[in-house]
Formats: structure tokens, sequence, C-alpha cells
């Protein structure tokens, strides 16, 4: 199951926006490689740069915050840190096991879904403050 970048994903900030389009595209390549069972290297490595880029946006995205007085901050830091605590039990449970069905399972739901749900409800209020911020 392929996410799909729509309108309705888009915050408004040029780099955040930017930024969403190339996790998306690192959740596709993930469970793209998952489901042809390209193995546990092919599969980590992908997982590896999900990881590092998703730490980059997340940087990114709490600079923009942090400068514009977002009031909700420190949730969406905790947030933020959840996830990485996530992906991170999914990469310890690739190296466990293997590019398994129950894993693309898993990244489907702790990754995909989580990202699409973020940046709809949580990344939506960023960009609503945004705009308050600069009229």
């Amino acid at each position: 199951m392929a996410f799909t970048w729509s309108s309705m994903l888009e915050t408004g900030h040029a780099t955040i926006d930017s930024q969403h389009k190339e996790l998306v595209t690192a959740v596709n390549k993930l469970l793209e490689a998952c489901m042809q069972g390209q193995g546990a290297d092919k599969v980590g490595a992908t997982l590896d740069f999900l990881v590092s880029y998703t730490q980059k946006h997340f940087r990114d995205e709490e600079s923009v915050q942090i400068q514009s007085q977002f009031p909700d901050y420190v949730n969406h830091h905790k947030l933020h840190q959840d996830f990485v605590k996530s992906v991170g039990n999914l990469s310890a449970e690739l190296k466990k096991t293997g590019p398994t069905q129950a894993l693309t399972n898993k990244i489907v739901h702790d990754v995909g879904d989580w990202l699409v749900s973020h940046i709809q409800q949580q990344d939506a209020k960023i960009a609503a403050h945004l705009k308050k911020t600069r009229t």
C-alpha cells in the first residue's frame, strides 16, 4: 500500500512540504523493498535513510516552531521523539527477524499511517499558526 502525496498534506511552508514529500517517498521505498522481499540489507539501508532524514526534518521543523513561538511546541517535540523511538524499534526488529510480512505491516502502520496522520493533524496546526503570525 503506497502512500500518495496530495494537497491534503501540504502545510504551505515550502521547506516543510518538500521534506514531507521526501519522507512519503522514503516510506514508499521501504514498503516496496519489503514487499519485494529484497532482504534485510536493502530494507535496512532504506530504514536507516528514513531514520536519518526524519531526524533532520524534525530538527528543521522544530526550528520553525521555535522561531515562530508555536504554542504547542513541547507536545509536538514529544510526538517526534516517540516516532523516532518507534522507528528505532522497527530497525531492531528488522535486525532480529528480517523483512517479514509482519514487519511490513508495522511499517505501514507505525511509519506510513503515523506520518500521514501527523502531517494532517499536527503539522496542520503549525501551518495555521504560521499563517496567523504572518498576517
